[in-house]
């Protein structure tokens, strides 16, 4: 007997869903032929697919809307004047944006600044204004002097009016005709080395640039001795400065306590001599800014 074929009133064969080409019952009507579920399934799976285009789509759309809407803030944001898509309105910007004050008017504040500050230079150029106390132990303080690694011990000290009597050569002269109005003087010593500073204290600064001006080599201020400290530069050749800042002339003179002359190969007389006229000059620019860092805070 021939088998019989589907639907040709044979048993139909069981359907299983691993198998290939298998066939599960199907009826409206409890008969007729049963659908083509390959079909169904590539129908399912391409609206399945369309489902996932349109979602990653709506999603890029989305982010580029996000992305327009952050850029047109931004470009706002930074003063911009971008029209809106959608037409010609614009956002404002800083300057169109007016803040008003709780009371109604816009405040005001009145312009400062600092004070300049005061010179230093103006206080030592002249005796209406240099009135800070002055003395030897002012000028010179302590008993001893230390320039950078060298150690300089204090001597004597003197202060005198008559500023010609603590003068030697042609010194005097530039300083009387001028109008010094004192004298003040002190030694330091080194081993056997010693030097006298002489200040010369004037009411103005013209007056000390031209005693300083009328100085020559001859003008040499007179060696302080006493104290322990031998008299030097009497009779000897000794190294002699000049110099003179604001109402203040100032000179030295260095050489040996034992009377020895002192030549340009003598460097620690050239040393000392430097260092005092250094230090003298500090002493008198602190005492400027003293005075007008005190007058500052009056």
């Amino acid at each position: 007997m021939r088998p019989m074929s589907f639907g040709q009133g044979g048993p139909p064969q069981q359907w299983d869903p691993w198998k290939p080409n298998s066939q599960q019952p199907w009826s409206s009507d409890g008969g007729g032929q049963s659908p083509d579920w390959a079909a169904l399934a590539d129908a399912s799976e391409a609206r399945a697919k369309r489902r996932r285009l349109l979602f990653i789509g709506g999603g890029a759309l989305a982010t580029v809307a996000i992305g327009t809407a952050v850029a047109v803030a931004v470009v706002s944001a930074n003063g911009g004047s971008q029209a809106s898509p959608g037409g010609s309105s614009q956002l404002p910007g800083a300057s169109d944006v007016g803040i008003q004050s709780p009371t109604g008017t816009v405040p005001s504040f009145a312009p400062t600044s600092a004070p300049p500050p005061l010179d230093p230079d103006d206080f030592i150029a002249s005796a209406v204004k240099d009135k800070a106390p002055l003395s030897p132990d002012i000028l010179f303080p302590g008993t001893q002097l230390t320039m950078g690694e060298t150690v300089y011990k204090k001597g004597p000290t003197a202060d005198t009016e008559n500023c010609a009597s603590a003068a030697k050569a042609t010194l005097p002269k530039a300083l009387t005709g001028n109008g010094c109005t004192r004298l003040i003087r002190v030694t330091y010593t080194k081993d056997n080395v010693a030097v006298t500073v002489g200040v010369a204290v004037f009411d103005t600064q013209a007056q000390a640039t031209r005693a300083r001006q009328q100085t020559d080599g001859k003008s040499i201020v007179k060696s302080l001795s006493g104290g322990g400290v031998k008299d030097f530069c009497s009779g000897a050749v000794c190294r002699s400065t000049r110099n003179s800042l604001g109402r203040y002339a100032y000179f030295t003179l260095a050489g040996f306590t034992d009377g020895k002359n002192v030549t340009e190969k003598d460097k620690a007389v050239f040393a000392t001599g430097d260092d005092l006229q250094e230090f003298t000059f500090r002493q008198i620019r602190r005492r400027g800014e003293a005075q007008a860092s005190a007058a500052a805070n009056e």
